[in-house]
């Protein structure tokens, strides 16, 4: 017999509108579960960014000092220009295996500190940038099935310094790479041979800066939304033209490095794609990163707001978290809500700069109709401040590593040590008591191709009909910094759901429209079926 809960999810659910509207059905008591994966993997999680092939490459920066694991078969790094050790013989990149819970080390030669990222059509990992000798230095890390694949390296491959800047995958393959500290301007990978000048780069940083990792999204129209400090722009990178200044987020408060807050593009409808909304949360005021080094660590932002770029007159509608929060990671999930996750509750990010570690995540539910739309969650038993990660996997969970405040590995007589540990959360939608809505993809087509059908099977214990199915794509983003760069989700067109046998049914959907809503590459698509979504399957869209 069903529960009540569950009967009222049915009722919700079949009286709702089409199911990229329906409202969050979980019940305030569900909080999500965490476990801890492993202590320690050998290097505090500053990057990561999951592959196709469901591993995860994560990393920190070479001049930490030697970290806490080897790298193998006796090999050493010899790099002349490192702050720290000229000769070391430990890693500071491992790949992690979603699937074994498992790791080994990877070979980093240059340093990566603070640096971006982007993976390309074919499923290949470029990292740019980083700091010192690895400021200009271009590297690829390209999946494989085996133990051989590792980092590849181009020295002198970009045409500028790029620490802090932010990746952004383009409709045509290329990336584009912008700004960094001291950097007002933009390159693309395949690299030119020069770089763009913006303006706004260099309008938006303050005695802060406060521009740092400028969040940047890919809008379904082809240009980008690009948002520093505390203004954002549309623009066409094609003309290296500002088409549009949009209003100054309401309050003042910095959202970028230092005062790092976070920010997400909502999910993509396609059945109304010229439809975009950004949302932003979290922050510090404006003299915050100042007044840490006088050891006054003001309260963080409490406010997100939402502005609808494609509106006539686009306005923020802001709203208020259940806390403040800086440094936190904002990540969207299958079923389409945003979970916020790591931080601190004042302060900035930077070396020591943070306090009141926020350990409990929230889930916001943008489509609700609620005054209050946040949930918050269970907490960690551990804090997670600056250099801390956060990306989804495949299997629905998040993963979490990093948090490391200090300029080299630290673990005594410190307040918030170094973190070498991984841990995941489970969201609410994973709990049991889900089990007999949640569906299991059974096959799928690998390829999909822009306006074509697909088709895919599913099976379901308790079907609720074709009004509660729908299927979603997501990109794996570049989690570093409180942003995840290149991070989207797109809402298929779904033409059919029919059934094909006890419990197993087949929907037929389309790819999606344009390469500005989907850029081609390979993505995680999930079914989600009353709220509840499966496990992925990777596709690639071409």
């Amino acid at each position: 017999m069903l529960s009540f809960f569950l009967l009222s999810l049915i009722f919700t659910t079949l009286s709702s509108p089409p199911t990229s509207q329906v409202v969050s059905p979980y019940p305030e008591s569900t909080q999500g579960e965490w476990r801890l994966l492993h202590e320690n993997i050998g290097i505090s999680a500053m990057h990561m960014q999951l592959l196709r092939n469901n591993k995860v490459v994560m990393f920190d920066r070479t001049d930490f000092g030697p970290s806490n694991i080897s790298l193998p078969r006796g090999r050493c790094r010899d790099d002349p220009n490192d702050t720290a050790l000229t000769k070391d013989c430990t890693a500071h990149s491992i790949l992690y295996d979603v699937v074994t819970n498992t790791f080994r080390p990877l070979t980093v030669q240059t340093d990566t500190w603070c640096s971006s990222g982007a993976v390309l059509p074919d499923g290949t990992l470029v990292q740019t940038g980083g700091f010192n000798d690895g400021d200009h230095v271009m590297r690829t890390f390209a999946p494989c099935n085996g133990d051989i694949c590792d980092w590849v390296e181009f020295p002198r491959a970009l045409s500028r310094r790029r620490w802090y800047a932010t990746n952004q995958i383009l409709p045509d393959g290329r990336i584009i790479i912008v700004g960094g500290r001291g950097q007002f301007n933009f390159e693309f990978y395949p690299v030119s041979s020069n770089a763009f000048w913006l303006n706004f780069l260099r309008e938006t940083s303050d005695e802060n800066e406060n521009n740092l990792y400028p969040f940047l999204h890919l809008l379904p129209d082809g240009n980008l939304f690009i948002f520093a400090n505390t203004r954002s722009i549309l623009f066409d990178y094609k003309q290296n033209k500002v088409i549009r200044e949009f209003p100054t987020i309401p309050g003042g408060e910095p959202r970028n490095y230092p005062s790092s807050g976070s920010s997400v593009l909502l999910p993509i409808d396609e059945n109304n794609p010229n439809e975009a909304e950004v949302m932003i949360c979290g922050g510090a005021k404006h003299n915050a990163f100042r007044l840490t080094r006088r050891g006054t660590f003001l309260r963080a932002t409490t406010s997100c707001g939402r502005l609808n770029v494609t509106e006539t007159k686009p306005a923020w509608k802001m709203e208020n978290m259940p806390m403040a929060r800086v440094m936190s990671d904002m990540l969207l999930l299958p079923n389409g809500d945003i979970m916020i996750i790591n931080g601190a509750g004042s302060g900035t990010a930077g070396w020591e700069n943070a306090r009141n570690p926020i350990t409990r995540p929230v889930i916001y539910k943008h489509n609700s109709k609620s005054k209050n739309r946040f949930a918050s969650m269970a907490a960690s038993p551990k804090p997670r401040l600056y250099h801390s990660t956060a990306i989804l996997l495949a299997d629905g969970r998040i993963l979490l590593g990093g948090s490391n405040p200090h300029v080299y590995y630290n673990f005594t007589n410190v307040e918030f040590p170094t973190d070498l540990s991984l841990e995941s959360f489970s969201p609410p939608y994973l709990s049991p008591q889900f089990d007999t809505m949640r569906p299991k993809i059974l096959r799928a087509d690998e390829m999909v191709r822009y306006k074509n059908s697909f088709s895919l099977a599913f099976t379901v214990p308790t079907f609720l009909g074709m009004s509660s199915v729908s299927v979603r794509i997501i990109a794996p983003s570049f989690n570093t910094h409180s942003f995840s760069m290149n991070q989207r989700m797109v809402v298929l067109k779904v033409v059919r759901v029919s059934g094909i046998g006890s419990n197993l049914y087949r929907v037929v959907g389309l790819g999606p429209s344009t390469r500005e809503i989907a850029p081609p590459g390979y993505y995680m698509l999930f079914v989600v079926h009353a709220y509840t979504p499966s496990s992925a399957v990777w596709v690639k869209i071409q």
